[in-house]
């Protein structure tokens, strides 16, 4: 089997085994605690029953999709007494193809205390809106052609709900304490529950059908490689405390549905942008208070399960949020003529409501009055700072052009520029620079952008095929061969002033980026995948097994490369640094699935060969590392075995 391309044959749902069910493997360390933490919530009277805060967060693995819009109209937690507590006060429209990048917490409402052992996550596909990344601006797929694949019948009224349930590790329940904060976080991985037919989609492609069998994995913690995003209505602000507290409302939901307290708490560090003005630390916080309560804020930060506190590391509130008083387009800059911006693969907000919409291409009019800012930078930014390839929010008011298609007037309003992942193969470096041929630049491909404009001058302007990057002095960049992969995130420089084309601030990933290594095999699996006997220093797959794999991939960004065209076949062995995580997932024939963590390779692997008899067969693999591409060894941090049967 040739090597799965990005944009060409997809791999099925049946032979992809989600890659975010490796965090599934962090549940062992990742309990909640007692005490009342940096608890959210109202007072409990002494007298009343036993209860704490139930933190859900919700995100994705990437998957061939632009948008992926649901309802999600139920979320239950269930006691070891089989107890079913619902924790969603009212459905949520969530755009699925938005969370590979962030955790949402969707809900933070006080439930009983107790050990609970399972979730469950209804999806309603009623008004879903899915459209697949055909590398040609989008292809949105009929109603009709979105089909249950336990059913083959469409998903449409009055068979358009799913319901997905998992059972949580025995040896790592969800804990709930008398007035702790416990965190549960749930991955729905599009690539896993989803099957695309044709493999192959292109902008011509009319009868495409997605077939729908979800997957849900679930952790104790958010995964620490995404932010975690809390939104909602200003409750309280206590400056002495550094901390304010919100009514969530998750995503761009409009109600004000009791979806719980967050006491969101800030450092000096802590950056602000409130109404399109930017702040830090405690003039920000100050700021905030000023806006009064009620006012729509989003966070972005982290989730210490130690300590029970979310710490936010930038903070938006007023029209600064999407939905928030004015219009808003959210996207990447793909071509600039003057002072008009075109953004692609946008998600576009109408002030004061709830009613997101995908979008494939939309034009936005800046100008010297649009108030501009970047996130964790400080100092003094215009529109001549958006350029080609920036990844960005921006707020206005919508309106039509002569065609009838809708644009945004940013004139009087703000544009807020993100940090921006580019993926490139080194060239060349220089204590100052690195010069590499472009691969992703903003999660799109190199072909769609225009970069006229962005230099000094014509022949100034970037180039994919030699795209400079400025590397501050306090980045050190790693030795590598030309053609080795490398990630870095920061800003796109300011339109009509390239070379360089791009400013690094922080590498995307810890380097030699991280591989990540997919294998699966069609149902129901293969009974003797391994290279018996198993051992406590490597597992081994030959290359005979790798080919006889549905899928067999190893992505490092990117790029995709084959491991069977290694003539050794492919090695686990373990890493000798950093944290380590085992996972051994039992996947059960109605798709629920129960997870055995491990910390030590030679226990998952004495637990593995256990589980290899009778009728039992490895379905999937997944696994984290450093890929040595010449002796086929990937060093793994995170191993996933799924097995089926038995």
């Amino acid at each position: 089997m040739n090597t799965c391309q990005a944009r060409g044959r997809r791999l099925s749902g049946a032979a992809i085994l989600l890659f975010r069910l490796l965090a599934v493997a962090a549940i062992a360390g990742a309990a909640g605690v007692s005490g009342c933490g940096g608890g959210s919530g109202s007072p409990m009277s002494s007298m009343a029953p036993a209860s704490g805060v139930a933190m859900v967060t919700l995100t994705d693995a990437p998957g061939d999709f632009l948008s992926y819009k649901l309802a999600v109209v139920s979320l239950k937690l269930t006691r070891a007494d089989g107890t079913a507590v619902e924790t969603l006060p009212a459905p949520s429209k969530v755009d699925f193809a938005q969370l590979a990048d962030l955790s949402e917490v969707i809900s933070a409402r006080q439930v009983s205390a107790g050990t609970y052992t399972g979730v469950s996550m209804t999806v309603d596909y009623g008004d879903a809106t899915i459209v697949i990344d055909n590398g040609a601006g989008g292809l949105t797929v009929p109603a009709a052609n979105i089909v249950n694949g336990a059913t083959n019948g469409a998903l449409i009224s009055p068979n358009n709900q799913l319901t997905l349930t998992l059972k949580l590790s025995s040896n790592a329940p969800l804990v709930i304490s008398d007035h702790g904060i416990s965190s549960v976080a749930l991955d729905f991985n599009l690539s896993a529950s989803n099957t695309i037919a044709p493999a192959s989609v292109t902008s011509s492609t009319s009868a495409v059908t997605v077939t729908v069998q979800p997957m849900l994995s679930a952790s104790l913690a958010p995964d620490a490689s995404k932010p975690v995003r809390v939104r909602g209505k200003l409750l309280s602000v206590d400056t002495s405390a550094s901390s304010y507290t919100v009514n969530v409302r998750p995503f761009h939901d409009a109600m004000d549905d009791d979806h719980g307290q967050v006491v969101v708490h800030t450092t000096d560090t802590t950056t602000f942008t409130l109404n399109g003005t930017a702040s830090t630390g405690n003039a920000g916080l100050t700021a905030l208070a000023a806006l009064g309560t009620g006012t729509l804020t989003a966070a972005t930060g982290t989730f210490d399960t130690k300590s029970e506190t979310f710490i936010a590391t930038e903070v938006f509130a007023g029209t600064s949020v999407p939905g928030a008083g004015l219009d808003s387009v959210e996207g990447a800059v793909i071509a600039r003529s003057g002072n008009v911006l075109t953004v692609s693969h946008a998600w576009t907000d109408e002030r004061d409501s709830d009613d997101e919409q995908f979008a494939r291409s939309i034009a936005v009019t800046v100008a010297t009055t649009t108030a501009v800012t970047e996130d964790r930078q400080s100092g003094s930014f215009n529109a001549q700072d958006i350029s080609v390839g920036q990844r960005l929010q921006v707020f206005g008011t919508f309106g039509t052009d002569s065609s009838g298609n809708r644009t945004l007037d940013a004139s009087s309003g703000s544009a807020r520029l993100m940090l921006t992942p580019l993926w490139g193969q080194l060239i060349s470096s220089t204590s100052d620079r690195v010069i590499v041929k472009l691969q992703s630049l903003a999660g799109h491909d190199p072909s769609v952008f225009n970069f006229a404009g962005t230099g000094s001058n014509a022949g100034n302007d970037a180039t994919a095929s030699a795209y400079q990057v400025s590397v501050p002095p306090m980045l050190p960049v790693p030795s590598l061969t030309p053609g080795s992969p490398i990630p870095f995130l920061g800003f796109v420089t300011p339109f009509g002033s390239a070379p360089p084309d791009f400013k690094a601030l922080i590498p995307a990933e810890l380097l030699p980026p991280n591989a990540l290594a997919l294998l699966a095999w069609a149902s129901p699996g293969v009974s003797t995948p391994f290279d018996a006997p198993l051992s406590v220093t490597h597992v081994l797959i030959t290359q005979s097994t790798l080919e006889s794999a549905q899928a067999h991939v190893i992505r490092i960004g990117p790029e995709q490369l084959d491991p069977a065209t290694v003539s050794t076949g492919l090695s686990f062995v373990p890493s000798t640094t950093g944290p380590m995580t085992f996972a051994i997932a039992h996947i059960a024939p109605d798709g629920s699935h129960g997870v055995d963590s491990f910390t030590s390779f030679a226990d998952f692997v004495a637990a593995l060969a256990g589980d290899l008899t009778g009728m039992t067969a490895v379905r999937a693999i997944a696994a984290e590392g450093t890929y040595d591409k010449t002796s086929g060894v990937l060093t793994v941090n995170r191993m996933l075995v799924a097995l089926t049967g038995g």
